[in-house]
């Protein structure tokens, strides 16, 4: 049986979808890895890029919440062609490493994943996460707490399950602090 392994993901960004608007950091950690019997938890290697923005447009709300300089970005942040490339190298490298398929592990994934998936089609070609090898841990925390999605928030869960990093908009930061979120929740038998 193929083994998973699960990589939290964490992106930045200063505006609601990719195109219009930029990616502007990327981190990952990896977190995981499950045959199908055995979850283990794994030292986590990790990736973090500072992107370029690709768009003059932003919405500055959004930008206010990484505290990231759109200008500095520019001259320092990496082309995203090139920071894909590597991400999607670093990606490959790891499930190479855990001999295992990588899966996105986001919180919430929607944001995450819509953004790392369009910037790893649009500047590699493909994802090597493929098109739906993702898991929300949002939704994996509402069904072993059998409370409803809209009823879920890391406020409201118990306290073990709880990350002990804190959640800084730092991409790096929260995707380290997701991997832990995630293990604690695939690891909890749940109510």
């Amino acid at each position: 049986m193929p083994i998973d392994l699960y990589i939290s993901t964490d992106i930045e960004a200063d505006g609601p979808i990719p195109g219009p608007y930029s990616m502007l950091s990327l981190g990952m950690a990896v977190a995981a890895t499950f045959d199908g019997n055995v979850f283990a938890r794994v030292e986590p290697a990790t990736f973090y890029r500072e992107l370029q923005p690709i768009s003059p447009d932003f919405v500055p709300a959004a930008l206010a919440v990484s505290g990231l300089d759109r200008a500095a970005l520019a001259r320092t942040g990496a082309a995203p062609a090139r920071a894909m490339a590597e991400n999607v190298a670093w990606i490959e490298e790891m499930a190479g490493r855990h001999r295992a398929r990588p899966v996105f592990v986001g919180y919430p994934l929607g944001f995450d994943w819509m953004f790392t998936y369009w910037y790893q089609v649009r500047f590699t070609g493909g994802s090597p996460f493929g098109h739906s090898a993702h898991l929300d841990i949002k939704t994996l925390y509402a069904q072993k707490a059998h409370v409803p999605i809209r009823g879920v928030g890391k406020r409201s869960m118990p306290e073990h399950l709880k990350p002990t990093g804190k959640h800084t908009h730092h991409a790096l930061d929260d995707a380290l602090e997701q991997a832990e979120l995630f293990c604690n929740i695939a690891e909890w038998t749940g109510v």
